[in-house]
């Protein structure tokens, strides 16, 4: 088997698991879900999911957006 990064599958994770990861309550991944400003996710059948990959990504480009408190700068 190949530790390729490009070959490898990107995880995909439940709304709870994604909650999890995000130390979030499902409800609240539920109203971002509605309001479009949350994680990226998709339906499949049923179930709603994330990609670990697109969760990172929302993360990261959280922290990135965030105002500097101290001088009052975005970074």
């Amino acid at each position: 088997m190949s530790d390729d990064p490009a070959r490898r599958e990107t995880e995909l994770l439940t709304i709870t698991e994604a909650a999890e990861l995000l130390r979030a309550p499902v409800a609240t991944l539920r109203y971002w879900r509605h309001l479009g400003t949350g994680p990226r996710s998709f339906r499949l059948g049923r179930r709603v999911l994330y990609r670990s990959d697109d969760l990172r990504s929302w993360i990261d480009a959280q922290h990135d957006g965030q105002v500097s408190p101290a001088a009052g700068v975005r970074r």
